[in-house]
């Protein structure tokens, strides 16, 4: 990812790993989620409101290039790679400290209103998502 949207930086926690030590894979999606979160909200979109709805996942993807361990710092980067009438695919990169490819990936979520329900995405979210375009 040449120009990510957004850069998230943390450490692989225990509680993150398996018996080996060893990240535990559906974890790389926690990672996602936390830039993800840590975006929207710098952008002053909404995450979640039960009276206004959230942005769930529907479909994602990950593929792993080498393990990550307890205490290791990593860095998420983000880039949507798509905005749709309701939905965002987002590409997502994990990262060693030594700029390694640990695993790489999209995740697609769909706004939707508090019923769960999908909706249009509006004028104002639609001006923050498409700049990561």
């Amino acid at each position: 990812m040449d120009s990510p949207l957004h850069r998230h930086a943390r450490t692989v926690a225990f509680g993150d790993t398996d018996a080996s030590g060893w990240m535990h894979f559906p974890n790389v999606f926690h990672y996602f989620e936390q830039a993800e979160h840590e975006f929207l909200r710098q952008n002053g979109l909404l995450v979640f409101a039960r009276d206004q709805g959230g942005w769930p996942r529907v479909k994602v993807s990950c593929d792993f290039k080498r393990p990550l361990h307890v205490g290791d710092a990593i860095e998420v980067h983000l880039a949507i790679s798509r905005v749709g009438a309701s939905s965002v695919t987002w590409d997502f990169e994990v990262l060693t400290s030594s700029g390694e490819l640990a695993a790489f990936g999209s995740v697609t979520t769909v706004r939707v209103n508090h019923e769960g329900r999908p909706q249009l995405i509006s004028e104002a979210e639609r001006a923050v998502l498409e700049r990561g375009r």
